[in-house]
């Protein structure tokens, strides 16, 4: 059975505690739907080594639940972890504590994307926004307008060194010329505006 993960009793210096200002991060990630969750970590090392990226992140998955109770907010924040993150719920599914890693994943980018640690032009957050704008307008991804997009923002230069591979896909009919909209565009549009919303609050 899975044991809460219990916190050290704030410390009082002078007439404040230690507390809100220096546990705000982790009390943060705590309160948001899934972060409490990692409460309950065993820190065994599951996670990390099912990852398949785990290698090419700054921090393994272990690593950043240890630094977010250690509220190390600037240092999980400003990390590339949560962006290599894949959504596989590989991490998630083999967890003996049945946490949800791959949500925490995605508060943690909410809270980077909130807080201002994410750079106008890093890839992973300018790719997560050009799908959104391209659901949003379609309903569904146009992979040639997203990714011309994408490297207008991130690397116009390199936008000349996919060409070549961009029409191989139109020749294997991979790469549409014309977007494919769907039908309910407008419902769409709604599930998009809500899930902003929540990801504001």
């Amino acid at each position: 059975m899975a044991t809460e993960f219990k916190t050290e009793e704030k410390v009082t210096v002078g007439p404040k505690s230690v507390a809100e200002e220096e546990m705000a991060f982790r009390d943060e990630v705590w309160s948001i739907p899934g972060g409490e969750a990692i409460r309950l970590c065993k820190q065994c090392g599951t996670c990390a080594g099912s990852c398949p990226n785990a290698n090419f992140m700054d921090y393994s998955p272990r690593k950043v639940i240890a630094m977010v109770r250690a509220n190390m907010k600037e240092e999980v924040l400003r990390s590339n972890s949560m962006w290599w993150c894949l959504s596989c719920y590989l991490c998630t599914i083999r967890c003996p504590q049945e946490i949800h890693i791959t949500d925490l994943m995605y508060i943690l980018k909410q809270l980077a994307i909130r807080e201002g640690y994410v750079q106008k032009r890093g890839r992973s957050s300018n790719l997560a926004k050009g799908i959104v704008e391209n659901v949003r307008k379609y309903g569904r991804v146009w992979e040639l307008e997203m990714m011309v997009r994408y490297y207008l923002r991130t690397n116009p230069l390199g936008l000349i060194g996919m060409a070549p591979f961009g029409l191989k896909l139109f020749l294997k009919g991979r790469m549409p010329l014309k977007p494919h909209r769907i039908k309910n565009r407008k419902q769409m549009r709604k599930i998009v505006k809500m899930a902003e919303a929540m990801e504001a609050r």
